[in-house]
Formats: C-alpha cells, structure tokens, sequence
C-alpha cells in the first residue's frame, strides 16, 4: 500500500542525516510533544476549575491560550514542516535545529505556567516566528508560491498571539478570548484549505471506483466565505452581516465536502475519520450563526470547531502523517480507531455541556475532557516507540 504523500511529489535531494531519529523531521518531536501536552493539559485545567488542585496560573485564559498557541501550533508547525519537505525536495530543520525549536516550544509551555508575565510573553511569542522562518525561506528557494500563503498564516497566528498577550497585559482595550478565537478561525482556514487538496485526493487513492468531486471555484468561495464570515464575528459585526456570513460558509463547506464522496470511506477510519471531523467545520458555521443570532451559547459553536474540526482533523492527520512518514502501511489498527471513535464522542459530550443546562452538564463536561485526554495518551503510547525509532526501511523521515 502506497504511503503518504502530503501534497506535491517530492522532488527529493537525499543527503544523509545521521542524528537522533526524534529530530529526522518535524512531525516527529512536535507531534509528540503536542499529543502528551494535550493528554495532561485538559486534565490540569479541569482540576483546577474544580478547585481539586490551587493553581492560579491554571485559569480559562491559560486553558484557552495552551490549546490553541501550544497544542494545535505545534501541530500545525511539524505538519508544516513534514509537508514542506515533500513539496519542495528541501530540508526543512532537523537535527540540532528542529531540538532548539522543540525546546524553544517547551520553554514557552513551561513560561507560561511559572514565569512572569512579560517573560512568559517574550518566550511564547518567540516561537512562531521562529518557527515560520525556516518554512519561508524553504518555500522561497523552491519558488513554491503556490503555499506561500500558509506563511503568511502563521504571520497571523503570531500576531493573534501577541494581541492576546497585550490583551492580557491591559495594554489592548479588548478582552483576551477575542484573539485566540481569531486564531481558532485561522486555523480552520489552513484546515480547510489543505483538507481540500488532501482529503478528496486520500479518498481517490484509497477507495476503488471513487471519483470526488474538486472544484477549484467552489473551493475559492468557501475558503473566501471562511475568511469573511470569521471576520464578521471576530469584528463583532452586527447579526444581520454576521448570521448570513456564517450560513453561507456553513453551505459552502457542506457542499464542497459532499462531492468528496464521505458515503463511500465508512469501511476505512484513516478516511472517514477525515470526513467526519471536516463535516465539524459546517456545523461550527452553523452554531456559531445561531449565537450571533442569540439563539444559542458561543461555547457550543467555539467547541465544536476547536474539539470537532480541529481536534478531529488533528488527531487523523497525526496518525496518517506519522504511519506513513514511519515507513508502515497506511492502515488503521486497533488503537487508531479508538483514538477516531473517542475523539467524536468527546466533541459530542462537549456539545452536549455547552448546550445543557443543570446536573447534566458537569457529568458531560467531565466525560469530554476524559475522551481527549484519553485519545491523545493512546496516541502518545502507541506512536512515541515509532516517533523515536528510525524508519525500517531506511529511508528519511
């Protein structure tokens, strides 16, 4: 069975790489470090709400911060970089570089927790930049214009993260969650955009007969419609701009994800996982019409783009990426289910708090963060023996 291939054929330089296997390539460390983070980190947060634990530090703006600007960011780099190698046949870091960038990600999680506030600001905000130069430079040497854009993208998570920080700081005059749900949009967009190439692409691959539909104008409109309805919303326009926005967005990812053919994938979770969790994104748009409309709680469409798509999406591309950057068979065993199945059912009972109301919403709550933690420490304990280890065959990656 053919193994993964992100996005362009690889037009590849060898040279020889003879440091740890853990820092061979981005998705390695950084997915790794992102899934323990994510294992330990709603746990944390929910013993401190609880009042289980006293951790001042352990607040719902650190909660909202972590994962977002540690969890998904770190997600998105080591794919970033993984893919990047694939389109343009260049390194991108690994050896000492890829473990001072790793490091430098730690330092901010760590920063973030017990240092003070203008020093937990300067390392944090330190990473992205960082971490997007490299990629820059990379997609400039290969003339790579075609995903240029995703640099610019992480521009704007650095600059959302910065605002947070200032926010937070008093020096903005606007409240602290404002910025990070931009950058929850942010990130919907690069999930959709590169959903868009991959998903229709996997699905042809991988099922026989099947012919998904790629429709370069309607992918324009619904990245667009994205883009405009989450400005909308982050700009605090009026409900009369901002509910038809959000529809239209919603309609647009619907469709789009329908000529993919999800019907066809139910018999592969490395495939249906993908579409399930894409199909989060139009009911994100959905839910978060009905709240500007007053008709239902932010929380509800906030989660179900964070927990649903991004979390969804994150944890089959995790499993997808690192199975076949490993150099094993793009198949899902037993433990990749579980991961699938637990992480849809977590979305479903975060849902279901957001929307509840008296006894049932601490139960549900509860069992969300369980389901999550749950997913990422199986993903922890079955890939980092493989993260670690190098390739069987021998190859880069």
């Amino acid at each position: 069975m053919a193994l993964l291939s992100i996005n362009d054929p690889a037009r590849a330089r060898e040279t020889t790489y003879t440091g740890p296997a853990l820092l061979g390539l981005g998705f390695r460390p950084f997915y790794l470090l992102a899934a323990a983070f994510a294992a330990v980190s709603v746990p944390a947060w929910l013993a401190s709400y609880y009042g289980f634990v006293t951790a001042p530090a352990i607040g719902l703006a650190w909660h909202m911060h972590e994962m977002v600007f540690g969890f998904v960011v770190a997600v998105v780099v080591g794919f970033l970089y993984t893919a990047a190698r694939n389109w343009t046949g260049l390194w991108t870091p690994r050896g000492a570089h890829l473990g001072a960038l790793a490091a430098l990600w730690i330092a901010g999680r760590a920063a973030m927790l017990w240092a003070p506030a203008p020093l937990a600001a300067l390392v944090d905000l330190a990473f992205l930049p960082l971490a997007a130069w490299p990629l820059y430079r990379v997609m400039r040497r290969a003339d790579n214009r075609r995903n240029l854009f995703l640099v610019g993208l992480l521009g704007l998570l650095a600059l959302a993260n910065a605002a947070f920080h200032a926010s937070a700081a008093g020096l903005l005059g606007m409240s602290a969650v404002r910025p990070i749900h931009a950058a929850i949009m942010i990130v919907v967009v690069i999930e959709a955009a590169i959903g868009g190439r991959v998903i229709p692409h996997f699905t042809a691959n991988s099922v026989p007969g099947t012919a998904p539909v790629i429709n370069p104008r309607l992918d324009r409109l619904a990245l667009a419609l994205a883009a405009l309805a989450a400005l909308a919303w982050i700009g605090a326009a009026p409900a009369l701009v901002g509910v038809p926005l959000s529809l239209a967005a919603a309609a647009a990812q619907a469709w789009r994800l329908a000529g993919w053919k999800p019907m066809c994938t139910l018999r592969q979770p490395l495939l249906w996982v993908l579409h399930l969790s894409y199909a989060w994104i139009p009911a994100g748009f959905v839910l978060l019409a009905l709240a500007q409309a007053g008709l239902a709680p932010l929380s509800a469409a906030v989660h179900v783009l964070a927990v649903g798509a991004l979390g969804g999406l994150i944890v089959g591309m995790i499993t997808r990426t690192a199975l076949g950057h490993t150099g094993r068979p793009l198949k899902a065993g037993g433990s990749e289910t579980a991961m699938y199945l637990m992480i849809q059912l977590g979305v479903l009972a975060r849902l279901g708090a957001a929307l509840a109301t008296g006894s049932l919403r601490e139960p549900l709550l509860l069992t969300a963060g369980a389901l999550w933690s749950a997913t990422f420490l199986l993903y922890a304990a079955v890939y980092a023996p493989r993260l670690f280890a190098a390739r069987p065959d021998g190859r880069e990656g």
